[in-house]
C-alpha cells in the first residue's frame, strides 16, 4: 500500500543552550534532548554534518534515540558546496556517504546541499555538481535538496535542471517559492520573532498550514519544513504550533 504524503515539521539541530528551560524542561540532561525534541516534532535537520564528518556510532545512536516514524535531514558537507571547483565534488560525496549516514536507515530523509551567497553560483559549475549527485548508495535511494543563499530567483534553466534530476530547490518564507522541482518540498522558515510566543503570528501559522496542505495534496508530495533562524529561541514553539494546526485541520 502506498504511504500517504506527509508534512513533517521541525528545527535545525537540537543542541542550543537558550532552549534549555524554554523548550527543554529545566534539569533535563543534555543527553536526553534529542529524545525530548523528537517526541514533540516529526523531523530535525542535522547541522553537524555540514561542518565535519560524524561517526557511524553517532548516526546509529540517533536512530535508536528517536521515534519509529521520525526522519532526519542532513546537511551535506561544506567541503562539497563551498569550493571553487564544484565539478570536483565527487570524492567529497564518496567520503560523506561512506561516513555512516546510512546507519539512519529508514530515518534518513533529504540531503541538503547549501551554497554560500558569495561568490554567486555559476550555473555551469552548478549543473556539473547536480550531475554528480548520487541517486542512490548501496541500494538506498537518496533525495537531494539545494539551497542557494542570497539568490533572489532561480532561472528557468536552473529550475529545469533540478526537475530533470528530481532535486528540490529549498523554498523560503515567500509562498510563491513552493512550486516543487522534486518529489518532495523542502522549506526553511526564518522569520521567528521573540515577541511572538509561537515565533510567528497565529494568522501566519494558519496560512502556512493551509498552504502546505494544498501543496502536499495537489502534488502528492512529502513536505519538510524547518524553523531555523530569526529568533531561534522560538523555533521549537513555532514548529509545534504549526504541527498542531496540521493535525487539527
Amino acid at each position: 500500500m502506498t504511504k500517504a504524503p506527509q508534512i513533517r515539521v521541525g528545527i535545525g539541530g537540537w543542541v542550543y543552550p537558550p532552549w534549555r528551560g524554554v523548550f527543554y524542561p529545566a534539569g533535563l540532561p543534555q543527553a536526553r534532548e534529542l529524545f525530548y525534541a523528537s517526541s514533540r516534532l516529526t523531523t530535525i535537520e542535522i547541522n553537524g554534518t555540514f561542518y565535519g564528518a560524524q561517526k557511524p556510532a553517532s548516526f546509529h545512536r540517533w536512530y535508536d534515540e528517536t521515534p519509529e516514524d521520525f526522519v532526519f535531514s542532513l546537511k551535506g558537507p561544506r567541503l562539497a558546496t563551498h569550493r571553487a571547483d564544484l565539478a570536483g565534488a565527487g570524492p567529497t560525496f564518496d567520503r560523506f556517504f561512506s561516513s555512516g549516514v546510512l546507519e539512519l536507515r529508514d530515518k534518513l530523509g533529504p540531503i541538503l546541499w547549501q551554497f554560500p551567497p558569495n561568490p554567486p553560483v555559476d550555473e555551469g559549475a552548478f549543473a556539473a555538481f547536480i550531475e554528480l549527485l548520487p541517486p542512490s548508495v548501496d541500494g538506498r535511494a537518496l533525495h537531494h535538496a539545494v539551497e542557494l543563499l542570497g539568490r533572489k530567483a532561480a532561472s528557468a534553466s536552473l529550475i529545469d535542471l533540478l526537475r530533470r534530476h528530481k532535486v528540490a530547490l529549498v523554498a523560503g518564507d515567500n509562498p510563491s517559492d513552493l512550486e516543487p522541482t522534486a518529489e518532495f518540498v523542502y522549506t526553511h522558515l526564518r522569520r521567528c520573532t521573540e515577541e511572538e510566543p509561537a515565533g510567528y503570528p497565529p494568522e501566519a501559522l494558519d496560512a502556512w498550514a493551509e498552504r502546505l496542505r494544498k501543496q502536499s495534496a495537489q502534488h502528492a508530495c512529502n513536505c519538510f519544513v524547518y524553523f531555523i533562524s530569526g529568533a531561534k529561541v522560538r523555533a521549537p514553539a513555532a514548529a509545534q504550533a504549526l504541527l498542531e494546526r496540521l493535525r487539527s485541520g
